[in-house]
Protein backbone atom coordinates (compact mmCIF):
# COMPACT_ATOMS: atom_id res chain seq x y z
CA UNK A 1 0.00 0.00 0.00
CA UNK A 2 1.21 3.49 -0.82
CA UNK A 3 1.03 6.39 1.63
CA UNK A 4 -1.95 8.75 1.22
CA UNK A 5 0.29 11.55 -0.03
CA UNK A 6 1.90 9.36 -2.73
CA UNK A 7 0.71 9.00 -6.30
CA UNK A 8 -0.85 5.64 -7.19
CA UNK A 9 0.77 4.01 -10.18
CA UNK A 10 1.64 0.50 -11.32
CA UNK A 11 3.87 -1.44 -13.69
CA UNK A 12 0.92 -3.77 -14.39
CA UNK A 13 0.22 -4.48 -18.05
CA UNK A 14 -2.63 -6.65 -19.34
CA UNK A 15 -3.06 -7.52 -23.01
CA UNK A 16 -4.62 -10.36 -25.00
CA UNK A 17 -1.21 -12.00 -25.39
CA UNK A 18 0.46 -11.39 -22.02
CA UNK A 19 0.12 -9.84 -18.58
CA UNK A 20 2.73 -8.44 -16.17
CA UNK A 21 1.22 -8.23 -12.69
CA UNK A 22 3.09 -7.14 -9.54
CA UNK A 23 1.87 -9.11 -6.55
CA UNK A 24 1.01 -5.93 -4.62
CA UNK A 25 -1.89 -5.33 -7.00
CA UNK A 26 -3.81 -8.51 -6.14
CA UNK A 27 -6.56 -8.22 -3.51
CA UNK A 28 -6.97 -11.09 -1.06
CA UNK A 29 -9.63 -13.71 -1.79
CA UNK A 30 -11.05 -16.48 0.38
CA UNK A 31 -11.76 -20.02 -0.77
CA UNK A 32 -14.56 -22.18 0.70
CA UNK A 33 -12.17 -25.12 1.04
CA UNK A 34 -9.66 -23.12 3.13
CA UNK A 35 -11.39 -20.02 4.57
CA UNK A 36 -8.55 -19.19 6.98
CA UNK A 37 -6.01 -18.85 4.15
CA UNK A 38 -5.52 -15.80 1.92
CA UNK A 39 -5.55 -16.54 -1.80
CA UNK A 40 -4.44 -14.29 -4.63
CA UNK A 41 -5.56 -15.49 -8.06
CA UNK A 42 -2.68 -14.78 -10.43
CA UNK A 43 -4.01 -16.35 -13.63
CA UNK A 44 -7.35 -17.83 -14.66
CA UNK A 45 -9.52 -18.35 -17.74
CA UNK A 46 -10.85 -14.82 -17.17
CA UNK A 47 -7.37 -13.57 -18.10
CA UNK A 48 -7.13 -15.86 -21.13
CA UNK A 49 -5.14 -18.64 -19.45
CA UNK A 50 -6.08 -22.31 -19.70
CA UNK A 51 -4.99 -22.89 -16.10
CA UNK A 52 -5.42 -21.34 -12.65
CA UNK A 53 -2.42 -20.17 -10.68
CA UNK A 54 -2.57 -18.71 -7.17
CA UNK A 55 -0.44 -17.57 -4.26
CA UNK A 56 -1.97 -18.99 -1.07
CA UNK A 57 -0.89 -17.75 2.38
CA UNK A 58 -1.71 -20.11 5.25
CA UNK A 59 -1.37 -18.53 8.74
CA UNK A 60 0.91 -20.19 11.30
CA UNK A 61 -0.79 -23.14 13.00
CA UNK A 62 -3.68 -23.22 10.51
CA UNK A 63 -4.62 -25.76 7.84
CA UNK A 64 -5.79 -25.37 4.26
CA UNK A 65 -7.35 -27.86 1.88
CA UNK A 66 -7.44 -27.19 -1.84
CA UNK A 67 -10.31 -29.08 -3.46
CA UNK A 68 -9.50 -31.01 -6.61
CA UNK A 69 -11.98 -30.47 -9.42
CA UNK A 70 -12.88 -33.42 -11.63
CA UNK A 71 -10.09 -34.14 -14.08
CA UNK A 72 -7.82 -31.42 -12.68
CA UNK A 73 -4.21 -31.98 -11.61
CA UNK A 74 -2.64 -29.85 -8.87
CA UNK A 75 0.89 -28.52 -8.39
CA UNK A 76 2.29 -26.71 -5.35
CA UNK A 77 5.59 -25.01 -4.54
CA UNK A 78 6.58 -23.61 -1.14
CA UNK A 79 7.77 -20.04 -1.60
CA UNK A 80 8.36 -19.47 2.14
CA UNK A 81 7.53 -20.93 5.53
CA UNK A 82 7.40 -24.45 6.93
CA UNK A 83 4.75 -27.03 7.64
CA UNK A 84 3.50 -30.34 6.30
CA UNK A 85 1.51 -31.78 3.44
CA UNK A 86 -1.05 -34.47 4.25
CA UNK A 87 -1.55 -36.04 7.64
CA UNK A 88 -0.47 -38.98 9.77
CA UNK A 89 2.55 -41.14 9.00
CA UNK A 90 2.43 -40.29 5.30
CA UNK A 91 2.70 -36.51 5.85
CA UNK A 92 5.38 -34.74 3.80
CA UNK A 93 7.61 -32.13 5.46
CA UNK A 94 7.35 -28.70 3.84
CA UNK A 95 10.06 -26.06 3.73
CA UNK A 96 11.06 -23.40 1.18
CA UNK A 97 11.55 -25.15 -2.16
CA UNK A 98 9.31 -28.15 -1.39
CA UNK A 99 7.01 -29.02 -4.28
CA UNK A 100 4.55 -31.64 -5.46
CA UNK A 101 2.33 -32.61 -8.37
CA UNK A 102 -0.86 -34.56 -7.65
CA UNK A 103 -3.09 -36.35 -10.18
CA UNK A 104 -6.80 -35.54 -10.44
CA UNK A 105 -8.76 -36.54 -7.35
CA UNK A 106 -5.80 -36.48 -4.95
CA UNK A 107 -6.30 -34.56 -1.71
CA UNK A 108 -4.31 -31.36 -1.13
CA UNK A 109 -4.05 -30.74 2.63
CA UNK A 110 -1.52 -28.27 4.07
CA UNK A 111 -0.76 -27.42 7.69
CA UNK A 112 1.41 -24.39 8.44
CA UNK A 113 4.04 -24.41 11.16
CA UNK A 114 5.37 -20.96 10.33
CA UNK A 115 3.26 -18.84 8.02
CA UNK A 116 3.24 -20.78 4.77
CA UNK A 117 3.22 -19.20 1.32
CA UNK A 118 2.35 -21.57 -1.52
CA UNK A 119 2.37 -21.15 -5.27
CA UNK A 120 -0.31 -23.44 -6.70
CA UNK A 121 -1.41 -24.39 -10.19
CA UNK A 122 -4.52 -26.25 -11.33
CA UNK A 123 -4.88 -27.57 -14.87
CA UNK A 124 -7.10 -30.08 -16.66
CA UNK A 125 -5.04 -33.21 -17.21
CA UNK A 126 -4.77 -34.08 -20.90
CA UNK A 127 -4.88 -37.84 -21.34
CA UNK A 128 -3.18 -39.43 -24.36
CA UNK A 129 -3.75 -42.78 -26.05
CA UNK A 130 -1.37 -45.42 -24.73
CA UNK A 131 0.05 -43.10 -22.04
CA UNK A 132 -0.51 -43.99 -18.39
CA UNK A 133 -1.38 -41.15 -16.03
CA UNK A 134 1.46 -40.09 -13.75
CA UNK A 135 1.74 -40.97 -10.07
CA UNK A 136 1.91 -38.17 -7.51
CA UNK A 137 5.38 -36.81 -6.81
CA UNK A 138 6.91 -34.73 -4.01
CA UNK A 139 10.38 -33.22 -4.01
CA UNK A 140 12.73 -30.47 -2.88
CA UNK A 141 14.09 -27.88 -5.27
CA UNK A 142 17.52 -27.84 -3.57
CA UNK A 143 17.98 -31.50 -4.53
CA UNK A 144 17.20 -30.94 -8.22
CA UNK A 145 20.32 -30.65 -10.36
CA UNK A 146 21.05 -27.22 -11.81
CA UNK A 147 21.95 -27.88 -15.42
CA UNK A 148 23.87 -25.48 -17.61
CA UNK A 149 21.47 -24.15 -20.23
CA UNK A 150 22.40 -23.10 -23.78
CA UNK A 151 26.10 -23.80 -23.07
CA UNK A 152 26.20 -20.87 -20.65
CA UNK A 153 27.34 -21.62 -17.07
CA UNK A 154 25.70 -18.35 -15.97
CA UNK A 155 22.27 -19.71 -17.00
CA UNK A 156 21.06 -22.69 -14.95
CA UNK A 157 17.84 -24.70 -15.36
CA UNK A 158 16.13 -27.01 -12.86
CA UNK A 159 13.33 -29.28 -14.11
CA UNK A 160 11.08 -30.09 -11.14
CA UNK A 161 8.81 -32.46 -13.09
CA UNK A 162 10.33 -35.48 -14.90
CA UNK A 163 10.42 -35.18 -18.67
CA UNK A 164 8.19 -38.21 -19.24
CA UNK A 165 5.11 -38.62 -21.44
CA UNK A 166 2.87 -39.27 -18.44
CA UNK A 167 3.27 -35.61 -17.49
CA UNK A 168 1.53 -32.95 -19.58
CA UNK A 169 3.16 -30.00 -17.84
CA UNK A 170 6.61 -28.79 -16.87
CA UNK A 171 7.55 -26.66 -13.86
CA UNK A 172 11.06 -25.27 -14.15
CA UNK A 173 13.28 -22.83 -12.28
CA UNK A 174 15.70 -20.61 -14.17
CA UNK A 175 18.63 -18.90 -12.41
CA UNK A 176 20.57 -16.21 -14.27
CA UNK A 177 23.63 -14.34 -13.10
CA UNK A 178 23.42 -10.55 -13.60
CA UNK A 179 24.00 -9.63 -17.23
CA UNK A 180 22.87 -13.00 -18.60
CA UNK A 181 19.57 -14.39 -19.80
CA UNK A 182 17.79 -16.02 -22.70
CA UNK A 183 19.92 -15.80 -25.88
CA UNK A 184 16.91 -15.62 -28.23
CA UNK A 185 13.38 -14.24 -28.45
CA UNK A 186 11.16 -17.30 -28.06
CA UNK A 187 7.83 -17.66 -29.85
CA UNK A 188 5.92 -20.92 -29.34
CA UNK A 189 2.56 -22.59 -28.80
CA UNK A 190 3.08 -23.18 -25.07
CA UNK A 191 1.59 -20.99 -22.33
CA UNK A 192 3.58 -19.80 -19.33
CA UNK A 193 2.68 -18.80 -15.78
CA UNK A 194 5.81 -17.30 -14.19
CA UNK A 195 6.53 -16.04 -10.67
CA UNK A 196 9.71 -14.10 -9.96
CA UNK A 197 11.36 -15.47 -6.83
CA UNK A 198 14.52 -13.36 -6.58
CA UNK A 199 16.38 -10.48 -8.19
CA UNK A 200 15.30 -8.26 -11.04
CA UNK A 201 15.74 -7.85 -14.76
CA UNK A 202 14.15 -6.94 -18.06
CA UNK A 203 11.50 -9.12 -19.69
CA UNK A 204 10.58 -8.83 -23.37
CA UNK A 205 6.87 -9.41 -23.90
CA UNK A 206 5.10 -8.86 -27.20
CA UNK A 207 7.06 -5.94 -28.60
CA UNK A 208 8.56 -4.20 -25.56
CA UNK A 209 11.05 -4.62 -22.72
CA UNK A 210 9.68 -4.18 -19.17
CA UNK A 211 11.35 -4.08 -15.77
CA UNK A 212 10.52 -7.01 -13.49
CA UNK A 213 11.47 -7.94 -9.94
CA UNK A 214 10.77 -10.44 -7.16
CA UNK A 215 7.03 -11.07 -6.54
CA UNK A 216 6.05 -10.14 -10.10
CA UNK A 217 3.82 -12.59 -11.98
CA UNK A 218 3.80 -12.96 -15.76
CA UNK A 219 1.29 -14.77 -17.93
CA UNK A 220 2.36 -15.49 -21.50
CA UNK A 221 -0.19 -16.80 -23.98
CA UNK A 222 0.58 -18.96 -27.02
CA UNK A 223 2.94 -17.38 -29.55
CA UNK A 224 3.74 -14.38 -27.39
CA UNK A 225 7.30 -13.23 -28.24
CA UNK A 226 9.35 -13.40 -25.05
CA UNK A 227 12.88 -13.09 -23.69
CA UNK A 228 14.73 -12.07 -20.50
CA UNK A 229 18.02 -10.90 -19.09
CA UNK A 230 19.01 -10.33 -15.47
CA UNK A 231 20.10 -7.00 -14.02
CA UNK A 232 20.98 -5.83 -10.54
CA UNK A 233 23.57 -7.09 -8.04
CA UNK A 234 22.20 -10.60 -7.37
CA UNK A 235 21.17 -13.59 -9.51
CA UNK A 236 17.59 -13.65 -10.77
CA UNK A 237 15.40 -16.71 -10.20
CA UNK A 238 11.91 -17.49 -11.47
CA UNK A 239 9.65 -20.53 -11.53
CA UNK A 240 7.47 -21.10 -14.55
CA UNK A 241 4.83 -23.47 -15.92
CA UNK A 242 4.45 -24.66 -19.47
CA UNK A 243 2.20 -27.23 -21.13
CA UNK A 244 4.12 -30.04 -22.89
CA UNK A 245 4.01 -33.56 -24.36
CA UNK A 246 0.59 -33.48 -26.00
CA UNK A 247 -0.96 -33.30 -29.47
CA UNK A 248 -2.45 -29.98 -30.49
CA UNK A 249 -6.22 -30.42 -30.66
CA UNK A 250 -8.10 -29.11 -33.71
Amino acid sequence: MRKPEELVHSRARVTQRYALLPLEGFPVSRLPSCPEAEARVLASPALGAKFVQMVVDVPAGKSARLDSQAGVENFYFVVSGRGKFGSGSSAQKLEPGSFGLLPPGAEMQFTAGDSLRLLTLQKHYESARGVEMFKGIHGQESKIEKKVWADNPHSLLQALIPDEMGFDLAMNIFTFDPGFGLPIVETHVMEHGLLFLQGKGLYFLGDRWMEVEADDFIWMGPYCPQSFYATGPTPSRYIYFKNVNREILL
